[in-house]
């Protein structure tokens, strides 16, 4: 009932593909075919990416369906899967790879070149026993996450399209298949630099970061110059300060990743590989969004500390290269101090103070400041998108002075203790002093989302979209594309979580 054909030609997008991954040479890779997807169908196409790319409209159209399932080849791709290594929940696991993932290859765009994976396309040298699909729920979940995390101006990969089957896939229960096309400008992630130092491959290792740095990062020529011209400690700082500068954003916007493997994360500091991710609801700094993370080491307050140790184990594999343990520490050792600053800004940039130029004991007051709140946040379990949503509309109306309704009630109705919230709020408001309000309250409002892919929201699409409907989704990446719209008629997407949202478990399972 759910045969289909080997892969065949499917009609050309007219790209003049690039490939520089594949003059690494074999040990890098192996060259397959993807799996043909059985009575493949159409779930969403973002076509406002293909805008953004410069790409032609119909490559999503009906006549390219079959390329996107996997049941035929775009002319002039070379799929081929990807070997890395790497630690996970903290244990050396050994060999991985690209395991349902199949690279077809780099098309040019107006953002530059494009690596294109079709994830969930079938079997791999890397599957380690697995069927190579993805599930329906899942893929949700990543085409969503993908496009929600670009709409909030944080590094990710992105989202083409994704196509749904009814073949069957067995994960916890019997689910159904489908297929995500993604895009990055690169995939490549710290295990894949791992995976040859672990084998002794310093060749190899040389080869693939020079590949990095001439293709991706060639911004590392000139740190060099303040590196004792060493180029691979440069590669080393430029990923440790993307990481830093990733990591402030995810918990600025309360995102928990969920998995934060060394093999899941990106050489480029994209956000990449959605699996039992969140966005909190209640703010609790102990959240567990992954209910197979039964020892909380990928728990909301530890993603940082997690994001140093797999900068260790990433700065461990280049060793060989940059021949410096003490600049390999030195280098390390900005993030101790770039993190704190990066995240002091985000939350910084929450409260409106981002117009004047702080001193350094300036910027400390500031952060006790997001401190005390954040204490009183956690304490009471304080919806997090929702309190920073109506601050920015109380700060923007100017504590709503005049009026019968003020803005500045809406957010005291999210807390209990309102002594402690009142003191804090005269300080908070000192701290504004006598700037324009109006100004900065708009900037707040561009800065605090109105709609973050809750729980909740997801699995909604994802119950309708089992049923054959796909138009939540839609709906969904509709909002979540233009986060901090208004959007009116959607405020139930912005809303309170219902209390069967708390009973929603995620894991990595997909």
């Amino acid at each position: 009932m759910f045969s289909a054909s080997a892969p065949s030609s499917a009609p050309s997008p007219s790209w003049d593909w690039t490939h520089r991954l594949t003059q690494l040479g074999p040990r890098f890779f192996t060259r397959l075919q993807p799996t043909p997807l059985a009575a493949p169908v159409w779930a969403m196409r973002n076509r406002a990416l293909l805008d953004e790319l410069g790409w032609s409209s119909d490559l999503l159209d009906d006549a390219h369906l079959s390329a996107f399932a996997g049941n035929s080849v775009l002319p002039g791709s070379d799929p081929m899967a990807t070997v890395y290594s790497g630690h996970q929940f903290g244990q050396w696991a050994g060999q991985l790879g690209d395991g349902r993932a199949i690279w077809l290859g780099e098309a040019p765009s107006r953002l530059g070149p494009q690596e294109i994976q079709l994830k969930g396309a079938g079997r791999t040298p890397y599957s380690r026993g697995g069927d190579g699909r993805a599930v329906l729920r899942s893929s949700i979940r990543e085409y969503l996450c993908s496009e929600a995390m670009h709409g909030l101006g944080i590094a990710t990969t992105r989202a083409l399209c994704l196509v749904a089957s009814p073949e069957p896939v067995r994960r916890e229960t019997l689910e159904t298949a489908a297929l995500v096309t993604r895009l990055a400008p690169s995939f490549l992630r710290f295990g894949h630099f791992e995976h040859f130092a672990a084998q002794g491959d310093v060749d190899s290792l040389r080869t693939l970061a020079d590949h990095a740095i001439a293709h991706h990062l060639p911004e590392c020529h000139a740190r060099a110059e303040h590196l004792n011209g060493n180029v691979y400690a440069a590669l080393l700082q430029v990923v440790q300060e993307r990481t830093a500068h990733l990591l402030a954003q995810w918990q600025a916007v309360g995102f928990c990743h969920g998995v934060m493997n060394t093999d899941n994360m990106s050489l480029l500091g994209l956000t990449i590989d959605y699996g039992p991710f969140q966005f909190m609801d209640g703010f609790d700094p102990g959240h567990i969004c992954n209910h197979t993370d039964t020892q909380g080491r990928y728990a909301y307050s530890r993603q940082p500390n997690i994001a140093y140790w797999n900068l260790f184990c990433l700065a461990q594999a280049l060793l060989p290269l940059i021949e410096d343990q003490d600049l390999t520490l030195q280098v390390l050792e900005g993030y101790k101090t770039g993190f704190p600053r990066e995240l002091g800004d985000a939350m910084r940039a929450k409260l409106g103070l981002t117009g004047d130029l702080a001193t350094e004991d300036q910027r400390e007051a500031d952060w006790q400041l997001v401190e005390d709140l954040l204490q009183l946040l956690a304490s009471e379990r304080v919806d997090y998108t929702l309190f920073w949503r109506r601050l920015s509309h109380a700060v923007a109306s100017g504590w709503g002075q005049h009026k019968p309704h003020a803005p500045a009630t809406d957010v005291q109705d999210l807390l209990i203790d309102r002594h402690r919230w009142q003191a804090w709020l005269s300080r908070y408001q000192a701290r504004l002093g006598q700037a324009d309000l109006a100004q900065i309250g708009q900037t707040m409002l561009r800065t605090n989302p109105k709609f973050v892919l809750r729980n909740h929201l997801a699995e909604l699409a994802i119950r309708q979209a089992q049923t054959g409907d796909y138009s939540e989704i839609e709906t969904l990446h509709n909002l979540l594309k233009s986060p901090f719209d208004e959007h009116l008629g959607f405020e139930a997407h912005a809303d309170l979580p219902p209390d069967w949202a708390s009973q929603l478990e995620i894991s990595c399972s997909s």
